[in-house]
């Protein structure tokens, strides 16, 4: 008889994997941009629901039609940039010049940032403008508010964002200019946009092959001595060693993960929370108190996780047109 063949059991794509260093996520990457503008933004995961919109892609077969569609909320509440970095290019990559940070910082950051007593601002940004002719790259140091959600945190959040411009000296006016100011979701996305999602993702502890590859579970003699919820074999004698490659037991889930090219199909502001707060609030989040951006489809984490959008670096081509929602459902929904 032939031999029974069949593709391997799982994706070898993302390796290894391991938990995340952190849970806000790290972007190393941003779009080139000539709009002098900040080009990333942060959201909590809410929950789910669905929407009722005219489809306004011409590509799609059902273009000018109402469909179904599902939507993840994000709060947004104002983001505040309380820094802005300066980056030199060297032969191991970009590296930090220097710094400067916002005299007016939350209170809440004492507990992860304390300005020395003598910082002086207006010396700091005399020294980074200084620093102009050495300067590759400007990116902003950026703190949420998770004070003003539904979640039990007060310490923000810090991340890095990119910033548009021509030049680095564009770049670092704006980036000057925006410093210590608060930011919404208005300013930095449009309803209609394509953006790029950046999360960790549900964690789910540690896990055996069969859950966390896929592997197929073992039948007869074998079966029956172990359970059979293992691979046949892990490596041969020769060469006496086990391939990275081989499905074996391990963490899963809580992974950094980037998922390109999702539309924001709505950006509400605090007057209009009632458009997608079901009664009682959302399940294992409660009440939307602030902005909210309604993004199409799925996005990586649990409830509560922060999220960070990125303009796609990576855009489809597809319409950016705002679409027209006719319904938003307030439905509660559960295990979203």
């Amino acid at each position: 008889m032939a031999r029974h063949h069949q593709p391997r059991k799982g994706s070898v794509a993302f390796s290894p994997r391991k938990r995340a260093a952190k849970e806000t996520p790290r972007i190393k990457s941003w779009p080139v941009e000539d709009e002098p503008k900040l080009l990333g933004f942060s959201g909590y995961k809410v929950g789910m629901t669905h929407v009722m919109l005219v489809d306004n892609d011409k590509n799609s077969p059902t273009f000018g039609m109402e469909i179904f569609t599902p939507v993840t909320v994000l709060e947004a509440p104002p983001i505040v940039v309380m820094g802005v970095r300066a980056y030199e290019k060297t032969t191991y990559g970009l590296k930090v010049i220097t710094e400067v940070l916002a005299d007016n910082l939350d209170s809440e950051l004492s507990r992860k940032i304390s300005l020395p007593k003598d910082y002086d601002k207006s010396k700091a940004i005399a020294n980074i403008q200084g620093e102009l002719e050495n300067i590759e790259e400007v990116r902003l140091l950026i703190h949420t508010n998770p004070k003003l959600v539904s979640i039990p945190k007060k310490k923000p959040e810090i991340f890095e964002s990119g910033i548009g411009g021509k030049t680095p000296e564009e770049q670092l006016n704006a980036a000057i200019e925006l410093l210590g100011q608060e930011v919404k979701a208005n300013d930095v996305f449009s309803e209609g946009q394509v953006v790029d999602s950046i999360a960790t993702t549900k964690g789910k502890g540690f896990q055996g092959p069969v859950k966390r590859f896929g592997i197929r579970i073992q039948y007869g003699k074998a079966a029956r001595s172990s359970k059979g919820r293992h691979v046949g074999s892990i490596g041969p004698w020769t060469p006496s060693r086990t391939m990275w490659t081989v499905a074996q037991a391990g963490q899963m889930g809580y992974h950094k993960r980037t998922e390109v090219n999702k539309k924001i199909l709505k950006i509400g502001d605090v007057s209009e929370v009632d458009l997608v707060n079901p009664d009682g609030g959302f399940i294992k989040y409660g009440l939307v108190k602030n902005d909210f951006i309604l993004v199409k489809g799925s996005l990586p984490g649990p409830s509560k996780r922060l999220i960070i959008l990125r303009k796609a670096i990576r855009a489809h081509g597809k319409s950016n047109d705002a679409p027209q929602i006719n319904h938003i459902s307030t439905k509660s929904k559960q295990g979203v």
